[in-house]
Order: structure tokens, then C-alpha cells, then sequence
């Protein structure tokens, strides 16, 4: 009875002692501009895009395991890889096409972190640079550790999120029925909501980091399994916390008419409806999804571009060695905090686009992805099983279906 009690918490600790790579990358696709997504997907189309959300929480979870298993395999991050197997051009074209979403998706964090701030009365420009000092303090000196410690600490935070949506009290039993019963609107609106609704859960960054983090954790093959078991469940995490987002704008915006443009135009606009704890609990959850983004965004595009270079990178690399991956992570700090304050513009529209051009470029990378998970040369035995390719050919084939859809309604006019 101890031995089989000994090698249950055996198990437990080694499944503790890897996690980190799932969790934090599946939550941080819940960022600023996720959650401006999902506030507006709510807001103006009610629970009607649940079955979509419920379809790609698989589709995430088997692209982000294809992910931790190429890194595994390969010790290698994604950049590393094209580079060595696609040579100079389609790696250049894979970190422009990455650097286009990136660029936008970190200015939607800094401009989450302004907005949230100022429903307390907080300026963005005092909150933003602040900000982003702290971030660039910490990702600096802070080691692996360390940096993953804050990183799963921001991912805890959006439990405020699922406590706000029983707060508002939504009716559960139409949202799980939205989630099985398929809903389609022939409209640009519709189908650009709903690539950012796929843009914003699924994205290049997100492949590339998950990769990237595992080999910068240590993990090997033999974490396989336990790594898979957090890539699964950072999956089905992340999306019960956009669910509650929906529902609990559908169930208030929605059902009253109210149009939003942003998180910010959401958490205010909760106040009259459902109190002025909704308002406070969904702008923290901002915050905190803006702060955890902008961790994160730095990190990803620093390991994708070092990796694709074949330059040192790593939170235990010191300066000397890891000048690149350093100064790469304060450009990608810097040039958005600098965007975001400067005066009279307008971020709310670059927030939902940043979205929809993860959404269209991601079948890109997601290409390469499966080229080379279908490798023997370079996976071994562990290339992927049917179930694996058939979830991620049907998830590039529907994101490239919706922009096909997209432009022809833009076209015709289908408003």
C-alpha cells in the first residue's frame, strides 16, 4: 500500500515538476487582444460562436502538443528547424510573417494595460512605461525560474474571469447548446470575428514559444507524456476562461443591445448591468492578461529569431553571450510601449486586427509545422498519429475556408 501510494505522489510531482510550457503558453493566447475578442464576439453575437470555440480548444491542444513533442524530439525550437530543413528564404518569410503578428499583438498588450488602468483613473502614460520597465527588469535579470514562477502566478489571475461569469449569471443551458448547434451569419462582420476568434486561441507566436520553452526548460522525451497530460488541460483552462468571457457579455451586452469596440468599452459598460464588482473583477482580468502577454509576446519573438539565427538565447544566458536574445526581447518591449503613448491614436481597431492576422498567417506556420512533425528523418517514431493530422489539416483547411469566405463577402458587400 506505500509503495503504491509512494509512486502515485511519484507521479504527481513529476507531472508538478514539468509543468509550465502548456499552461502558460495556452493561457497567454488569452492576452489583450483575446480578450477584446472575446468581449466583442459576445457582445455582438451572443453564445453563436461557442461551437466554434469548443472545436478549436482541440484544435489547440493538438497543435501546441505537436509543438512540446518537436522540441523534445529535436531540442530544437521551431526557428532552428525551418532554418536547417527550408532553408534561408521560407525561414525569413516564417519570421516576417511572425514579426507582422507579433508587432501588433504586443501593442494590444500595452494597450490593455492602459485601458485597465485608466477605468481607476490611471494615465497610460504613466501606466504604460512603468510597465514596460517592470517587464524588461524582470525578463532581464530574472532566471528560467523565476520568469516562470510570474508567468504561471498571471495565468492564475483569470479565475476572476470564470468568478465574473457566475456573478452575472448567465443562462448555461443556452450556451452549451450554442456549442453543439453549428450558427453561421453571412456577414464580414461575422466571419472577421470569427477569425480573430481563431486568430486570437491559436497563433504563430504560440508554436514557436511552446517549442522554444521546452528546450529552454531542460525537458526531454521522457517528459513526453506528462508534458502532453499539461498541453491538454492548459487547452480545455484556457478556453473554459474565454467561454466564461462570452457568455457573460452575451448574457449582459448582447441581451441589451450595447455595442463595444474594446475589453475597456466591456468592463464599463458591465457596471449598470451587473454591478460594479463585475466591472473591477473583468478590468483586472485585463490587466493581468495584458501583463502576462507582454511577458510572453518578448520571449517568443526572441526565441523564434535567435533560433532561426543560430544565436544563444535562454533565460539563464547572461548578456555576453545572449547580447541578441536580450536586446531583441527590449525592442519588442519598447517599440509598442512607444506606439501606445503616443498622442491621439487610436488602438482600438489594431487591437481586434492584430487578431486577424494571426488568424490568416497561422495556417502558414502551422504548414511548416506539419511538415516537419510527418518527418521521419527528423521525428523518428514519434511522427504523428492519424487523429493528429486529421485535427490539424481540418484546422488550416477551416481558417483558410473563413478568409476565402471573408474576402468574397467583402467583395460582394455581404455586410
Amino acid at each position: 500500500m506505500k509503495e503504491k501510494l509512494r509512486r502515485h505522489w511519484y507521479k504527481i510531482l513529476f507531472f508538478f515538476s514539468v509543468v509550465g510550457p502548456g499552461i502558460i503558453s495556452a493561457n497567454a493566447d488569452n492576452d489583450a487582444g483575446g480578450i477584446t475578442t472575446y468581449s466583442v464576439v459576445g457582445a455582438h453575437f451572443g453564445t453563436k460562436m461557442l461551437w466554434v470555440l469548443l472545436l478549436i480548444t482541440f484544435s489547440l491542444a493538438v497543435t501546441q502538443e505537436m509543438g512540446i513533442r518537436i522540441g523534445l524530439v529535436t531540442r530544437q525550437g521551431l526557428g532552428g528547424i525551418i532554418r536547417e530543413n527550408f532553408g534561408v528564404r521560407w525561414t525569413a518569410f516564417a519570421m516576417i510573417t511572425m514579426l507582422i503578428a507579433n508587432l501588433g499583438t504586443m501593442t494590444a498588450e500595452f494597450a490593455g494595460i492602459g485601458a485597465s488602468l485608466s477605468i481607476i483613473g490611471i494615465s497610460k502614460y504613466l501606466a504604460v512605461p512603468i510597465a514596460a520597465l517592470a517587464i524588461w527588469f524582470i525578463l532581464y535579470k530574472g532566471s528560467f525560474k523565476t520568469t516562470q514562477k510570474i508567468f504561471l502566478i498571471f495565468s492564475a489571475f483569470y479565475i476572476v474571469y470564470i468568478i465574473n461569469g457566475f456573478i452575472i449569471k448567465p443562462d448555461f443551458g443556452d450556451a452549451l447548446s450554442s456549442m453543439v448547434r453549428p450558427t453561421l451569419e453571412w456577414s464580414t462582420p461575422f466571419f472577421l470575428a470569427m477569425i480573430a476568434l481563431i486568430g486570437t486561441t491559436i497563433t504563430p507566436w504560440g508554436q514557436f514559444f511552446i517549442q522554444s520553452y521546452v528546450v529552454d526548460k531542460g525537458l526531454e522525451i521522457k517528459h513526453y507524456k506528462a508534458e502532453k497530460a499539461e498541453v491538454y488541460l492548459g487547452a480545455f483552462i484556457t478556453n473554459i476562461v474565454s467561454f466564461f468571457i462570452i457568455i457573460g457579455t452575451a448574457a449582459t451586452l448582447y441581451q441589451h443591445g450595447i455595442q463595444i469596440t474594446d475589453a475597456k468599452d466591456a468592463a464599463i459598460a458591465l457596471e449598470p448591468l451587473a454591478g460594479h464588482l463585475a466591472e473591477i473583477l473583468f478590468a483586472f482580468g485585463l490587466f493581468s492578461a495584458s501583463v502576462l502577454g507582454a511577458f510572453i509576446l518578448p520571449t517568443a519573438t526572441a526565441y523564434a529569431i535567435c533560433e532561426a539565427a543560430g544565436w544563444e538565447y535562454g533565460f539563464d544566458t547572461k548578456w555576453k553571450d545572449g547580447k541578441a536574445f536580450y536586446t531583441i526581447i527590449a525592442l519588442s518591449i519598447i517599440i509598442p510601449a512607444l506606439i501606445v503613448i503616443l498622442p491621439k491614436i487610436s488602438l482600438i481597431n489594431l487591437m481586434i486586427l492584430s487578431q486577424d492576422v494571426n488568424g490568416i498567417l497561422l495556417p502558414f506556420i502551422l504548414i511548416f509545422v506539419m511538415l516537419i512533425i510527418n518527418n521521419k528523418r527528423i521525428m523518428g517514431d514519434q511522427t504523428n498519429k492519424l487523429f493528429d493530422n486529421i485535427i490539424a489539416w481540418v484546422t488550416i483547411a477551416g481558417i483558410i475556408l473563413a478568409t476565402f469566405v471573408l474576402v468574397f463577402s467583402s467583395i460582394f458587400g455581404f455586410n
